[in-house]
């Protein structure tokens, strides 16, 4: 398949792209043509606007791009900027999809479990709708439904709401790593909030999941099927560095140096992945020890 994928050198692109050229002829947006070839090799073909791309040669459209959410205060400015990158960019491939003769099979498209918003302990699959509409909720869904309004008879979409991807070298756990490597770690507020996370590898198999099997649409969580407490992510964390992880964050402290960004850390959900489930995706870290395991021996 000719596979075209925006976000191809961000966290999860850059662990996909080598996966992907395996299989399939793959084209690259992005600002930086030198950096992507550099990055993901000379077998990619990377362009720097979706004009310079023939959409009736492509099969499927994987979109991840997106300014990152947590780089910033949450400011008006920085809110419509995280908007802006991930809205405007989806409704260029939509119309540029909608305007095919022969448009693009699969669209897979990025969201996040933000979408849900702030959530009490209760296990969420694709289905739930008790939403709490703050921003991250917001966000979330103005992109998926961007993405939505490429669906038809011939085009599917489908919408990943990711977790916290785990990674040795980037994300969320290479952030995490120099306090709890210095013994510094610990728990964050009440530490109940829900952790919903997915090991890279096993984020990478699931979009190539969904991308082969056509009985997926719509919403998909992507998210290991055994989400944790912020108390037990901390002590699992802690344990797989031999570390004491007791010190705690109080969520003044967050407030006053994050903003309103600090609730993405302070307030979670307790997400499962029904859809891939039911697919029978099997995943290779179901649960956070083995995932630890193998990221930090």
């Amino acid at each position: 398949m000719h596979i075209f994928i925006t976000g191809g050198t961000g966290l999860i692109g850059s662990h996909l792209c080598p996966r992907l050229l395996e299989n399939h002829q793959l084209t690259v947006l992005t600002r930086n043509l030198n950096k992507a070839t550099q990055l993901l090799g000379a077998n990619i073909l990377a362009v720097d606007s979706i004009e310079n791309l023939d959409f009736n040669s492509v099969d499927c459209v994987i979109n991840l791009a997106g300014e990152p959410i947590v780089n910033k205060r949450w400011s008006d400015k920085q809110k419509q900027r995280l908007l802006d990158s991930r809205i405007l960019l989806t409704q260029q491939i939509v119309t540029a999809i909608q305007h095919c003769q022969t448009p693009p099979h699969t669209f897979i498209s990025g969201s996040a479990i933000g979408f849900y918003g702030r959530q009490d302990n209760t296990l969420i699959d694709e289905s739930f709708t008790a939403i709490n509409p703050e921003f991250s909720h917001q966000l979330c869904d103005a992109w998926e439904q961007a993405a939505l309004a490429a669906q038809s008879v011939n085009t599917r979409v489908c919408t990943l709401r990711t977790g916290i991807v785990l990674a040795k070298h980037a994300g969320a756990l290479a952030k995490m790593l120099p306090p709890f490597k210095l013994g510094l770690g610990g728990p964050i507020g009440t530490a109940e909030q829900g952790m919903s996370w997915i090991h890279i590898d096993d984020m990478v198999e699931l979009i190539l999941f969904v991308l082969d099997n056509n009985n997926l649409s719509g919403a998909i969580n992507a998210t290991a099927p055994n989400p944790v407490n912020n108390k037990e992510f901390s002590r699992q964390l802690g344990k797989a560095l031999t570390r004491p992880a007791v010190i705690p964050m109080p969520s003044f402290v967050l407030k006053l140096v994050m903003g309103e960004m600090a609730d993405l850390l302070l307030y979670g959900q307790f997400v499962v992945p029904n859809k891939v489930l039911a697919q029978q995706f099997s995943f290779n870290y179901p649960t956070l020890p083995k995932a630890l395991e193998n990221l930090l021996r």
